[in-house]
């Protein structure tokens, strides 16, 4: 983990990582939007850099780090390109719920073979269940020494471009809704179908329905025990989730408010010889967005940390599970606010296609994705007076 580089400064930890951003992210980010393009060639080169095992150990063909440093290249992706950021969550995401719950075998074959390079995705969410992607009506079956999914998810980070998928449903013969199961799904199955993916924002990181039948899934494939889910969406999915999807927001924000800043700084108005920062109500504005941006960071860090010493001490990291849902909340909102103050203060060069309007569009995904900042904030609502979370009661919610 961490503690195997604390000796680097971070220009050294993250050289690799902002080369990749600025040599290949930066440059496809427009163009992937624009054709809706899935960002292969930016996961791939994020793979040549070691960050896609950002948090597998070295044995494993990984860097060893920790969520300190997953969150920063989160955020700093982002910064960049939220599409190319989510992807990259989804990924580590699904690659941290192995390394947590999956055996030796499952590292070897999913985490350190072609090199580390195969990509993985998260596939939970159901449209019969909307938002509450926790909450799971799909039930694999036995067939001899394999597993029978039949499944449709309804958004899935890298639909029909994951090498991998960290799938879950209801045990077979499941007792109740929380006899949840994990598997690792190879992305080559037959009977996977993936649809198109067309939005209003994160064009390039192809979040669409993808359904799974009749996909025959190995034993040893599976991720821990049946029964054993609601253990894993806790401790493994939403804690490493939560902190990325906060940090690609934060990255978000402060790539339109730098966008912002370069506009207002660099454009004069020639009838007065003014540039926009000369004026008091653009400075404003600006003033506004770095506060904003300003309140994330600290926390990011904060609550990464915590997640290091849960993950050292072998403590469940569901501990802070209510903070993170808070940041991730925060970050949504941030980032729509400054977007939005971006477009305002760079008008009609900020409204044409690039990456303000991007980031404008990019942000209003941030409120929608599980947990939506309405669910979100009932949750934090209902720790704040005392009352019991209950994801797993029959009727949902």
């Amino acid at each position: 983990m961490a503690d195997n580089l604390a000796h680097k400064t971070d220009s050294d930890i993250y050289s690799r990582l902002d080369v990749v951003i600025d040599a290949t992210v930066k440059v496809n980010a427009d163009r992937n939007d624009l054709e809706s393009r899935f960002p292969r060639e930016n996961l791939k080169a994020l793979a040549d850099a070691g960050w896609t095992g950002v948090l597998n150990e070295p044995r494993f063909g990984g860097l060893g780090l920790g969520h300190i440093e997953f969150a920063e290249a989160a955020h700093r992706i982002g910064q960049a390109d939220a599409s190319t950021g989510l992807v990259y969550v989804m990924h580590v995401g699904a690659v941290q719920t192995i390394n947590l719950f999956g055996s030796d075998d499952q590292k070897q074959r999913w985490l350190k073979a072609n090199n580390g390079a195969l990509l993985g995705t998260y596939s939970t969410s159901e449209r019969a269940t909307g938002g509450h992607w926790w909450y799971n009506l799909s039930e694999s079956s036995r067939d001899g020494d394999y597993y029978l999914l039949n499944a449709e998810k309804s958004f899935t980070t890298s639909s029909g471009q994951a090498d991998f998928y960290v799938v879950q449903t209801r045990s077979p013969g499941a007792k109740d809704q929380t006899d949840i199961v994990f598997f690792i799904v190879d992305g080559k199955s037959e009977g996977i179908q993936s649809k198109p993916w067309d939005a209003l924002g994160v064009r390039g990181n192809h979040s669409g329905p993808i359904r799974y039948n009749n996909v025959r899934v190995p034993q040893r494939d599976r991720l821990g025990i049946e029964g054993q889910g609601k253990e894993i969406i806790y401790d493994g999915v939403s804690p490493v989730y939560l902190i990325g999807l906060g940090a690609v927001w934060e990255g978000v924000a402060r790539g339109a408010l730098n966008a912002a800043v370069k506009h207002a700084t660099s454009f004069v108005h020639k009838d007065r010889n003014k540039s926009l920062s000369d004026y008091q109500a653009i400075r404003q504005e600006l003033g506004a967005a770095k506060v904003l941006v300003e309140t994330l960071r600290p926390w990011r860090l904060e609550l990464a940390g915590r997640l290091d010493e849960l993950w050292r001490a072998g403590k469940p990291q569901s501990e802070i599970l209510i903070p993170l849902t808070e940041f991730k909340v925060h970050a949504a909102e941030v980032a729509n606010k400054v977007a939005a103050i971006a477009l305002t203060v760079t008008g009609g060069y900020g409204y044409h296609r690039g990456p303000i309007e991007r980031a404008f569009r990019d942000a209003r995904a941030a409120i929608a994705m599980g947990p939506s900042n309405v669910i979100a904030r009932d949750w934090i609502g209902k720790a704040l007076v005392g009352l019991p979370l209950e994801l797993f009661y029959e009727g949902g919610e």
